[in-house]
């Protein structure tokens, strides 16, 4: 197990609790909203964390959904994950959506939002050139590797089906 990276933090606001992990080998730390908000169907707001840190050079933090409000309440990240680069110094803000399409949700004062992961991120140098190398994908994108009922015209979207069946005869 490495060591973990020393980060330094500001409360913004005097109350809030650091983020913390939830548990042994998270890889998210909370983050919570200082303000009570509650968002309409459909409707958005960017929410203060009450914390800004300075990460070391050559680390990023991202700022990734809770799963649980995902799947309870409809709730998003707008731009997730959210990028937190190793220069900003601000208050960290989330941006949340609520996508139920009839219920609204409320945030209380210090109700964990999102979660912070910090990773190690590498400098690049583009060079440029007139063609790439090829590769296995090529330019396949956007659901190009099927898996999906909508891509593959499957009714029941498993497209390993007959694979599996093919091999069991084997």
């Amino acid at each position: 197990m490495r060591n973990p990276v020393d980060v330094l933090i500001r409360r913004v606001d005097p109350e809030v609790p650091i983020p913390a992990y939830g548990h042994p080998g998270d890889a998210g730390a909370d983050l919570v909203t200082t303000e009570a908000v509650e968002l309409a169907p459909g409707e958005r707001a960017v929410l203060p964390t009450g914390v800004s840190i300075a990460l070391p050079d050559g680390y990023a933090a991202f700022v990734h959904p809770r799963s649980g409000l995902a799947a309870r309440c409809g709730v998003a990240l707008v731009n997730a994950p959210g990028t937190v680069d190793a220069g900003y110094r601000g208050e960290i803000k989330v941006i949340v959506v609520n996508l139920d399409p009839r219920e609204s949700v409320r945030f209380e004062r210090f109700d964990r939002i999102a979660q912070l992961v910090v990773q190690q991120v590498e400098k690049v140098r583009f060079h440029e050139v007139a063609e790439l190398p090829g590769s296995a994908r090529a330019e396949g994108g956007f659901g190009s590797t099927g898996g999906h009922a909508a891509v593959d015209g499957t009714t029941g979207g498993n497209r390993y089906a007959s694979v599996v069946s093919d091999r069991e005869g084997q």
